[in-house]
């Protein structure tokens, strides 16, 4: 693995990720922001936020192939959902947790992560976005 994840002891304990990655030499592959539509463009799970997510991170599992990483060579991710709310996580973990039983990977929610609610994305039937940065050798 070229990066190490690190969870300084003066920091919160995070469950579904870690506070901080260092990256080892090697090729920097940024991900654009990943929304809920098919190789068609067609959106994906309308009103479902779960929905929506998986196919994010499936759409970010295709992208990430094509430069040669994995979710394994992630090093942040940056989430932003529409009107968020708490209440919301459980639909977002669900979606995440569905992805990584199809992709057949359980590091999804490792790297460090940042959660952003907006006001709305690019299209209004859109409910997630997810971007990644990614370190391979």
């Amino acid at each position: 693995m070229p990066h190490l994840f690190i969870d300084p002891p003066e920091l919160p304990q995070v469950d579904l990720y870690h506070q901080v990655s260092v990256a080892a030499p090697g090729r920097l592959v940024h991900v654009a922001g990943q929304v809920a539509v098919d190789a068609h463009g067609q959106v994906v799970g309308e009103d479902d936020l779960a929905a929506q997510t998986e196919q994010c991170y499936l759409n970010l599992a295709a992208a990430l192939a094509a430069a040669g990483a994995t979710f394994d060579d992630v090093v942040k991710v940056t989430v932003y959902l529409v009107d968020w709310t708490p209440g919301k996580l459980a639909s977002y973990l669900d979606g995440v947790n569905r992805a990584a039983e199809r992709l057949g990977s359980d590091s999804l929610l490792q790297a460090p992560l940042t959660g952003i609610g907006v006001a709305a994305l690019a299209n209004p039937s859109l409910l997630v976005e997810v971007e990644v940065v990614a370190v391979v050798e």
